[in-house]
């Protein structure tokens, strides 16, 4: 069974952005797509965040062709909960404006929330091994992450397919990103 779970960001939800148009999209070709809402978006801690993730995946058979794909903070979940997964092997991982250091934060409250995302280290290896591919999709305006910076890093680390998308912001509704075609593309590949 092809399988697909979409993890939204910080302070948002799974009828935001692209994530509705991409669900009917794969609900068409027949896979089994779920959008969860992950617990407190507004203040994202990560134990409850992975936490969710892991339940979801307690669920995924050994015949199960798994995607991940996450926005924003939703990449760090999925990184983090792979990091902690035992003998599950994910087909495809897509990372949407996922980010391991942050620019632009305005309020001392946001710099609290994102700090233990910022500095809890990640086993890079230990995700690796979970998965068989990993892509990021990133803009080339995004207000909150540097691009060559994150690029980088998400091909060193995790040896990702990077490709940069021009002026797509941080990829949100805020943005005017209602639909996400690279993504169907990534996943068919």
């Amino acid at each position: 069974m092809k399988r697909t779970i979409i993890v939204h960001g910080w302070a948002d939800h799974p009828e935001n952005a692209w994530f509705p148009w991409l669900k009917t999209e794969l609900d068409k070709k027949g896979y089994e797509v779920e959008v969860p809402v992950m617990p407190d978006a507004k203040r994202p801690v990560i134990t409850a965040w992975v936490g969710h993730l892991s339940t979801l995946l307690d669920g995924v058979g050994p015949n199960d062709e798994l995607t991940l794909i996450g926005h924003s903070i939703g990449c760090q979940t999925i990184l983090r909960t792979l990091e902690i997964t035992r003998g599950l092997k994910i087909k495809k991982v897509i990372l949407v404006a996922g980010w391991l250091t942050l620019t632009n934060l305005e309020t001392s409250d946001e710099e609290n929330i994102a700090a233990p995302w910022l500095t809890a280290p990640i086993d890079f290896d230990k995700v690796r091994s979970a998965a068989d591919s990993f892509t990021a999709i990133l803009s080339d305006n995004d207000q909150w992450v540097p691009l060559e910076k994150t690029k980088k890093a998400f091909e060193s680390k995790l040896g990702a397919r990077v490709i940069v998308e021009h002026g797509r912001g941080h990829f949100a509704g805020d943005d005017g990103v209602t639909e996400l075609p690279v993504i169907l593309t990534e996943i068919q590949s």
